[in-house]
């Protein structure tokens, strides 16, 4: 009997998240969203579900952003067309938004709002031109204080392609997906930039659209894929006062491999 409850005790301690029933939730507007959440759902073998909006954006860019700034600036996300899936069913809910201005999509405010989220684990994951896993996260913190809010994945659109990859390990290391995978180093302690390393700074975030700032100090560590490099910038905001962000760049081992920014943190 005390073996029959000890295997039942080493199931349950050992039973991990992928075990747990999951739902990918998103709102995509170009695609690249959806890009990354179909990915994720190959990978989980999870339901997925697209957020619609009753009236949807016209795709025009400065549209898009115009009313979305008007969502954002009044509170009231867009009015969206009902989900087919029910929240109540799953335990764990990747959510999935592009970033807009510094957050997440309008649509997710009206989707945070009409939910009931409670008690559930929610994974974000959004693609950005520059950043904004981070800020987003945190908004989600705060609009959805009774949910548990996990680590989540960002990716550019400029490196959706990158996504397969990086969501095998992020999916593995956190439980989500069987497998394991090597943890990563640390970065090494931030050190003045070298002339040789702000040329990789500059080649991988000099054909972004906006100034990003100048690198002035920079951490690396070697990973099985390259190096990777965490750059501390000098830059100014928006509003013109001077700011400090965190850049990150890689560099792959394959031979003429581009460096690559992956994300701004601010």
């Amino acid at each position: 009997m005390k073996t029959l409850l000890l295997s039942i005790a080493m199931i349950a301690t050992f039973c991990p998240c992928h075990a747990q029933k999951k739902l990918v939730l998103y709102y995509s507007e170009t695609g690249s969203t959806k890009t990354v959440a179909e990915e994720l759902q190959k990978q989980l073998g999870a339901d997925i579900e697209c957020i619609e909006a009753v009236t949807p954006y016209t795709g025009n860019f400065q549209e898009t952003m115009q009313r979305g700034q008007r969502e954002m600036q009044s509170g009231e996300g867009p009015e969206l067309r009902p989900l087919k899936k029910k929240i109540s069913d799953y335990d764990v809910i990747f959510l999935g938004y592009p970033i807009w201005f510094g957050t997440y999509a309008t649509p997710i405010i009206s989707i945070v709002k009409k939910y009931d989220f409670a008690g559930k684990t929610i994974v974000p994951f959004c693609t950005f031109g520059s950043g904004g896993l981070n800020t987003s996260s945190e908004a989600l913190k705060k609009a959805l204080p009774k949910a548990i809010i996990k680590e989540g994945y960002g990716v550019r659109t400029a490196r959706v392609a990158a996504a397969s990859k990086e969501l095998d390990r992020f999916l593995k290391a956190n439980g989500y997906k069987k497998g394991t995978v090597a943890p990563l180093p640390d970065y090494s302690a931030q050190q003045p930039v070298t002339d040789a390393e702000k040329a990789i700074f500059d080649a991988a975030c000099s054909s972004y659209q906006f100034p990003l700032g100048t690198p002035s100090t920079v951490g690396k560590r070697e990973t099985p894929d390259g190096t990777d490099y965490q750059f501390i910038v000098k830059g100014r905001g928006p509003n013109g006062a001077e700011s400090t962000s965190t850049i990150y760049v890689i560099v792959g081992k394959e031979p003429g491999a581009k460096p690559e920014f992956t994300q701004v943190v601010r």
